[in-house]
């Protein structure tokens, strides 16, 4: 959410970063609507102060007058408040505005290589996709998945769906005991007021898995990451500066309906409507999100280093970051099938965009409120890792060698052959 006065007062800087942002929304009706409220309220404070003169006053003939100022004050009340809800509605559908430092585009094509790491194997044989290896070794069941749930869903069974809970476990003991995150175990529901605090609502509700519940008041949503309930943590809260950074980390189901998505990645797990996804949140002082989305991001490619997996490091540019993103890293997972880099995780500073919308705030060093800044990122998406694993450790027959950091969470399973 911004500030309106930053706004008036930046308003030309302002509209040329949002144009780069790739969305079209009239930034002039923002100033209009606002010039309205502005006025509606002075208008209503001066009839206010006359009614209170009207009251001191104790003149029984200004009777009259006092009521019809009454109705008066009542009507621009009623006004003002059509005008701030429809100038908040605006405001809550205007992304975060990226920082100097980040690309300008209207798409991936604008995305920039920053880091590339580890080798490419060359296999001696045509790599098999990861649905393709799951299947053959009767560990993925796509077909039964679709009669049981429906599209993009999966059932993940035997040596694979232990695979899938090594991972989990490696993952969070890595984030726990190297990288300094405290380990929670959330609610996988969400309110509508938490989901508008991080930018979720209102602009990608067609996005959301809603709970139909019987008091259609009471909204509930599962979450589409952890980023939503763990940012949420702190809101309409005042932190002491002493308790930044706060470091999170949750292991979680993540539903999305993918909408935007039709017709893409239809095949295997790539894109689904519930995935398993290790999340990373920090809640630090606004000017040090910058430095802790670097620590993030190392954090999460942390994991691919000890899993053994080429990757890159590629900053979004501005037409292809996240709503509520200032500066935004993927990561980008070898897959050998398709002999391509595709996204594993996506680290972004939010500044104090979402602890706007959530008012989480800190008392710094010399006792001012201030927004505090947030940051979330995968620290790994769990069905990607997987499908790297199963495409980058394969054999020639079929079957999938156990990279050697997971060994101990498989009971020392060598390799993952079909039974």
């Amino acid at each position: 959410m911004h500030n309106l006065k930053d706004l008036r007062s930046n308003f030309d800087d302002f509209k040329k970063k949002i144009a780069t942002r790739n969305i079209k929304i009239d930034l002039d009706e923002i100033l209009l609507l606002d010039e309205k409220n502005r006025k509606l309220i002075q208008e209503k404070e001066l009839l206010e102060k006359e009614k209170k003169d009207i009251s001191k006053s104790n003149d029984k003939s200004l009777f009259k007058k006092s009521k019809e100022l009454s109705l008066n004050i009542e009507k621009l009340s009623k006004d003002q408040g059509i005008v701030k809800k429809k100038l908040d509605n605006i405001l809550s559908l205007i992304p975060n505005l990226p920082l100097d430092d980040v690309p300008i585009g209207i798409d991936e094509g604008s995305n920039k290589e920053v880091e590339k790491k580890g080798n490419i194997k060359n296999f001696d044989f045509k790599p098999r996709s990861h649905d393709e290896l799951g299947e053959k070794l009767k560990m993925m069941d796509f077909d039964l998945a679709s009669k049981t749930t429906g599209s993009r869903f999966v059932f993940v069974k035997d040596k694979l769906a232990l695979l899938e809970r090594a991972l989990v476990n490696f993952m969070i003991d890595v984030h726990t005991t190297n990288n300094g995150y405290e380990e929670i175990s959330p609610p996988l529901f969400a309110s509508e007021s938490t989901m508008f605090g991080t930018g979720q609502l209102p602009k990608f509700e067609n996005d959301q898995f809603e709970i139909k519940l019987e008091d259609k008041n009471d909204r509930k949503f599962l979450i589409p990451t952890a980023e939503v309930i763990l940012t949420n943590m702190v809101r309409e809260k005042i932190l002491n500066h002493k308790e930044l950074p706060m470091r999170l980390v949750a292991a979680t189901p993540c539903f999305r309906k993918e909408a935007g998505s039709y017709g893409k990645d239809t095949k295997g797990m790539i894109r689904q409507h519930q995935f398993y996804k290790v999340e990373l949140v920090s809640i630090v002082k606004n000017n040090e999100c910058i430095n802790e989305l670097e620590r993030m991001t190392n954090c999460a490619t942390m994991i691919l280093d000890k899993l053994e997996l080429p990757y890159r490091k590629v900053i979004l540019c501005s037409g292809d970051m996240g709503f509520s993103a200032e500066k935004t890293y993927d990561i980008e997972v070898w897959i050998p099938s398709e002999n391509k880099y595709r996204e594993i995780s996506s680290c972004s500073s939010c500044g104090s965009f979402q602890a706007r919308r959530m008012k989480s705030r800190y008392k710094n060093e010399n006792n001012e409120t201030l927004f505090t800044g947030t940051l979330n990122g995968s620290g790994l998406a769990i069905g990607r890792t997987l499908i790297a694993i199963l495409e980058n450790y394969q054999t020639n027959n079929g079957d999938i060698v156990v990279p050697e950091i997971l060994k101990p969470y498989m009971n020392n399973l060598q390799k993952i052959s079909a039974n």
